[in-house]
């Protein structure tokens, strides 16, 4: 579908384009940066818990108003779960059911990529995220997480190693360098995002696998459940890890408190680490990660369970030596992947944030200033997707939902 908005400060005025009427989508805005009157978010509320400050939630509502264009690439994939680009600009993309396919900037599938180890793809499970090591393209080295069942039916999340073949479609000389242990029957929250910092160490999220026994596990030390990692190429602690010298500790872990973390992206000018995470009931989060810190759950919560019943007793959203999220949705946002736009070509966008919205079905903008959140919109709603994650390459943004669509969003 190819269409057009122009945005003037009090109006929009959208027609359809005869050329293509399956594959794109432009917007088109001629005046700067406007900022709505209200938040984004016009729902009620699940609770009536408060911000712990300004800003917190419901933030006013920005629209962008430089030109872009959606581009619909591709729309077969089958229950796509990551994308990331690589160098020469052409997408790897996970399946859950354990394969990964390459396609070019046009939407072209050029090849599948079979020879990864067996996958639970029950539920939440399967072949989840990838990342390029650092030295890609000298060593075609590449990371990923999944789900691996063990031999008494549980299963964990694991993140493995292996060259990529692309000359024969295949995975060589497997390597599983990672275990969030101990497994669990559960077929929920994996986490299973994977980003390398600037020094070519790996952020691996871990979740608490939803049920009680996971749940709780979150916040001990001792357990890989609802845990941010840091760990070497070959999965060993990173140096400087916060709890390299407590015995009662893992040591591959950076912070813990996660409930079910599915985004990592590292800031394009501070260098730090957010990552967005499921709430239950509302109270969906974006933090800034930080060595050592617990973010809370299950103690603190601004959510509720699904069944209408209150986490805690009493319910507490604020306590002494827990994080708060520089922001949080309810309801909820349900994100997923995540991306900074670290370019400039879309001026406002530069340093933003994106989020893939899953039962929210758009994708969220974020602008952030002094770590702050300071405007919300959200994106691609009319193409009613659930939006499973987001990558930059080039000053594009491209993004896979779990209806097996492929999106580019570029400036016009």
């Amino acid at each position: 579908m190819k269409i057009q908005n122009f945005l003037s400060l009090g109006f929009a005025v959208v027609f359809l384009m005869s050329c293509d009427p399956k594959n794109s989508t432009a917007q088109t805005n001629n005046n700067p940066e406007q900022t709505t009157n209200g938040p984004v978010e016009t729902e009620k509320a699940n609770t009536d818990y408060k911000p712990a400050f300004e800003g917190q939630t419901r933030i006013a509502g920005v629209k962008t108003t430089t030109a872009y264009q959606v581009d619909k690439l591709a729309e077969s994939l089958d229950k796509p779960w990551a994308v990331i680009p690589f160098p020469d600009g052409r997408l790897l993309i996970t399946e859950k059911e354990g394969k990964m396919q390459i396609y070019d900037e046009t939407g072209l599938r050029v090849k599948t990529i079979e020879g990864f180890p067996e996958v639970d793809d029950r539920g939440q499970g399967g072949l989840l995220d990838v990342a390029l090591d650092p030295g890609f393209v000298n060593n075609q080295m590449i990371y990923w997480s999944y789900s691996e069942k063990q031999k008494d039916g549980k299963n964990l999340m694991a993140v493995a190693k292996g060259k990529l073949n692309e000359a024969i479609g295949k995975i060589e000389n497997v390597t599983v360098i990672f275990r969030a242990t101990p497994s669990l029957d559960s077929t929920l929250h994996y986490g299973s995002r994977l980003i390398f910092d600037k020094d070519g160490h790996l952020f691996v999220s871990t979740g608490e696998r939803s049920e009680l026994p996971g749940r709780v596990q979150a916040q001990d030390l001792k357990s890989g459940l609802g845990k941010i990692f840091k760990i070497t190429k070959d999965g060993k602690p990173a140096p400087g890890n916060p709890f390299l010298n407590n015995k009662d500790a893992m040591p591959e872990i950076y912070a813990y408190g996660i409930r079910n973390a599915q985004g990592l992206d590292i800031h394009p000018v501070t260098g730090e680490l957010w990552e967005n995470e499921f709430g239950p009931r509302g109270g969906d989060e974006l933090n800034i990660i930080k060595s050592g810190k617990d973010y809370g759950w299950p103690t603190i919560t601004y959510g509720i369970e699904y069944g209408g019943k209150e986490i805690g007793a009493p319910p507490i959203q604020q306590k002494e030596g827990m994080e708060q999220p520089v922001y949080y949705w309810d309801p909820v946002l349900s994100p997923s992947g995540m991306a900074f736009y670290k370019g400039n070509a879309i001026p406002e966008w530069e340093n933003n944030l994106f989020i893939g919205g899953l039962s929210s079905q758009h994708i969220a903008r974020i602008v952030i200033k002094d770590n702050k959140i300071v405007g919300e919109e959200r994106l691609l709603v009319e193409e009613k997707q659930r939006f499973r994650d987001i990558a930059y390459h080039d000053g594009m943004l491209y993004a896979v939902t779990d209806q097996g669509r492929l999106y580019r969003i570029k400036k016009k």
